[in-house]
C-alpha cells in the first residue's frame, strides 16, 4: 500500500504536549527531563513518555578546502566519547566549535578554522545543517565548506586553556575520500562533507 500522506506535517504547536519539564543536571552541559506526548500518525495520541535529553547547544563544522592545491585540511584530536574506539580516541575531523552567545554561524566559523588550524576562510559555502543525534540530543551542526590557502596550514594548535592539542593534516583530495571507506575517517560531519565534496567534483567533470 502507498503511504500518500504529506511528509513532516505534524508541528511542535499542535503536535506535541509537554506535560512537565525539569533540569536533571546542570554543569559544562545540562541534562533535561521531560514527560512528553504526541500525535500518533494513525490518530489520537501516545501515552506519556519519559524522555531524558542532553542540552548540547547548537555547533558549526567546517571542512577546509584548497581548490588551488586540491587539498583537504582534517584535524586530529583525542575525544573522550571515543575511548571505545578500536583503533584510537584520536579521531581525523573537520574543524567544529559551538555558538557561543551573540555570535553569527559565519563568526563561529571563520573563529575555528583560525585557531584549530590556523587558516583563514576566503569563502564559505554551506553544505547542510542537521540534527547529529535527535533521538537523544538538541545539537544541531550547521556545516560547511571554507576555501582556503592550505600553504598556511598550522602544524600543532587549538588553546591549551581548552585543553586542546590539534595535529593539522592536509591531505590530498582523492586521498581523504578513501580514508572514508578505510574507517580511518569516521566522525559524520568529515564524511558528510567529504562525500559532498565528492559529488561537486564528480558533477563539476561530467
Amino acid at each position: 500500500m502507498t503511504n500518500d500522506a504529506p511528509l513532516r506535517s505534524m508541528s511542535l504547536e499542535k503536535d506535541v504536549d509537554i506535560v512537565s519539564h525539569d533540569i536533571a543536571y546542570q554543569g559544562y552541559f545540562r541534562l533535561e527531563k521531560y514527560k512528553v506526548r504526541f500525535k500518533l500518525f494513525e490518530g489520537g495520541w501516545s501515552h506519556i513518555c519519559d524522555r531524558e535529553i542532553f542540552e548540547r547547544g547548537s555547533a558549526v563544522a567546517v571542512l577546509p578546502y584548497d581548490p588551488v592545491q586540491d587539498k583537504v585540511i582534517l584535524i586530529e584530536q583525542f575525544r573522550m566519547g571515543a575511548l571505545k574506539d578500536q583503533k584510537s580516541p584520536w579521531l581525523l575531523e573537520t574543524v567544529a566549535g559551538v555558538i557561543d552567545t551573540d555570535e553569527t554561524i559565519e563568526e563561529v566559523a571563520k573563529r575555528e578554522t583560525k585557531e584549530e588550524a590556523h587558516l583563514n576562510i576566503q569563502k564559505l559555502v554551506p553544505i547542510c545543517d542537521y540534527w547529529s543525534s535527535p533521538g537523544s540530543c538538541t545539537e544541531q551542526v550547521h556545516l560547511f565548506c571554507g576555501i582556503v590557502d592550505s600553504t598556511q596550514a598550522g602544524d600543532i594548535c587549538g588553546l591549551e586553556d581548552e585543553c586542546e592539542n590539534i595535529r593539522v593534516h592536509v591531505i590530498d583530495r582523492q586521498e581523504a575520500y578513501a580514508f572514508i571507506q578505510s574507517g580511518m575517517v569516521n566522525q559524520p560531519p568529515a564524511i558528510i562533507a567529504l562525500q559532498w565534496l565528492m559529488l561537486l567534483k564528480n558533477t563539476e567533470t561530467r
